[in-house]
């Protein structure tokens, strides 16, 4: 398994990412994730969209909260683009986190079971089992046109570049 040590940070200390980091142009990996009443929901379910997937360490931190509730204010103005926000988290919280927040336009998908999209994608935080925080655009063809790693996991994704990627390819 690929290692990709030092790129990213939790609080200024170094971390790991495991897999193989994803790149703009290739081919969108398919993963498995758990959704709404433990069901497995994958890439392949959102066939001919464009998807736009919000990695984040946790639904229960400040800024993992904050970057959910942006994309599903946004999702009004993109038209036909699915969100996907994913975490380690278990389903159940981030079933209460959805509804405690009215968050109706954003699917949740927890990647705890399998680390499937963690490690394909290279989001996998070696030393806290937590997804690094970052977006990743996929156009209607399945090929990857944006990707961000938040650099420090603290910090805030640049929400405006990922949204006119997706605005673009709609």
């Amino acid at each position: 398994m690929k290692k990709n040590s030092g790129i990213v940070t939790f609080l200024g200390n170094p971390l790991t990412l495991l897999g193989e980091m994803i790149t703009v142009g290739t081919k969108a990996p398919d993963f498995t994730a758990i959704g709404e009443g433990l069901k497995p929901v994958s890439l392949k379910d959102f066939p001919g969209k464009v998807v736009l997937i919000s990695s984040v360490p946790s639904v229960d931190t400040g800024v993992c909260a904050a970057q959910t509730r942006r994309f599903n204010v946004e999702a009004a103005n993109l038209g036909d683009v699915a969100i996907l926000t994913i975490s380690n988290d278990l389903p159940f919280a981030l079933g209460r986190f959805c509804a405690a927040e009215g968050i109706d336009k954003v699917v949740t998908l927890s990647d705890h079971k399998d680390t499937d999209f963690g490690l394909k994608y290279g989001f996998l935080l070696e030393e806290l089992r937590l997804l690094n925080r970052g977006i990743i655009v996929i156009d209607k063809d399945g090929i990857v046109q944006y990707v961000e790693y938040v650099k420090e996991n603290t910090n805030h994704p640049d929400y405006d570049a990922a949204l006119e990627a997706a605005k673009k390819l709609v």
